[in-house]
């Protein structure tokens, strides 16, 4: 059970060379749903499958649908919950969900869009019901139909930048890397350039230290990037000195504004796990509204 476009891509490339595949895909939502527009499970020709489109409730009943989808040759779409003819299959958030079963005919589109997640760029899969086919396509803003094809849309993981070596910074990368983040611990030793290499838009920048001085370079790497989200320890009152530093160093208000500081989303925290799930509470609400 995994949500990782890359592992779901991976697992029905792997079961490609095995036999056959279906990839089930979330293309449309009638009141409440557990997944988003575009969620994926991949089923192999052995039974196994690989990630979800509901909250576990009808994953097997996707599975024995694609079976019977390879079974006869055919692509499929099939409606669960609210509007479905299977009464005894109810969702538990009382909504409806329709997924549309593509029994892959080659993997090459699934290649090209792993390759670009793992050289983090955002991707996406068209699927055309009429032609029962899989094509890359520029990526729109979200998931959804484009004149009768249903777009998914395919973004990197989040890396959290983690700056410091402090107790709040192994709490932050620990956590993050259980919460499936792509974590990355500075070096003390990090030039700017080195820095700017790791920063993308898909990136947050967490810097956790208790003296301004040793913030200064990452935080101006990080005000000069691309990074969805800078947050940056210390009380209102240390905040009110960082922005007087930056705005001496010749940043702008807007660019300044971007600090997130005190950094989290709980307020004040006096524990290292508090503050951890105060940031990456902060992050993830960060990156989804993003993409909502």
């Amino acid at each position: 059970m995994t949500d990782d476009p890359a592992h779901i891509l991976g697992f029905a490339i792997s079961a490609f060379a095995r036999g056959p595949v279906a990839l089930a895909t979330l293309v449309e939502i009638r009141g409440g749903a557990a997944r988003a527009l575009g969620a994926h499970i991949a089923i192999s020709a052995d039974r196994r499958f690989c990630g979800y489109v509901s909250g576990g409730c009808i994953e097997a009943a996707v599975a024995a649908e694609a079976m019977e989808a390879m079974a006869v040759g055919c692509d499929r779409s099939v409606m669960f919950g609210d509007g479905s003819p299977f009464f005894d299959i109810v969702l538990p958030c009382g909504g409806g969900i329709t997924v549309a079963i593509h029994l892959l005919r080659e993997v090459g589109p699934l290649r090209h869009l792993f390759d670009c997640l793992a050289e983090r760029n955002v991707a996406a899969l068209q699927y055309c019901p009429r032609s029962q086919s899989l094509t890359v396509v520029d990526p729109p803003a979200r998931a959804g139909w484009h004149q009768e094809r249903f777009t998914t849309v395919y973004r990197p993981q989040t890396r959290v930048i983690v700056s410091s070596h402090s107790i709040e910074a192994e709490r932050v990368a620990r956590l993050a890397s259980v919460a499936n983040f792509e974590v990355v611990v500075l070096d003390r030793g990090a030039t700017i350039d080195d820095i700017a290499k790791l920063i993308d838009p898909h990136t947050a920048v967490a810097l956790l230290h208790h003296d301004l001085d040793a913030e200064a370079l990452i935080l101006a790497a990080a005000l000069r990037s691309r990074a969805f989200y800078i947050g940056a320890l210390g009380s209102t009152r240390t905040h009110r000195k960082r922005r007087e530093r930056l705005r001496a160093d010749g940043f702008s208000e807007m660019e300044v504004d971007r600090i997130k500081a005190p950094i989290g989303i709980f307020g004040p925290t006096k524990d290292s796990t508090s503050l951890a799930l105060s940031v990456l509470a902060d992050i993830a609400a960060t990156r989804l509204a993003l993409v909502a």
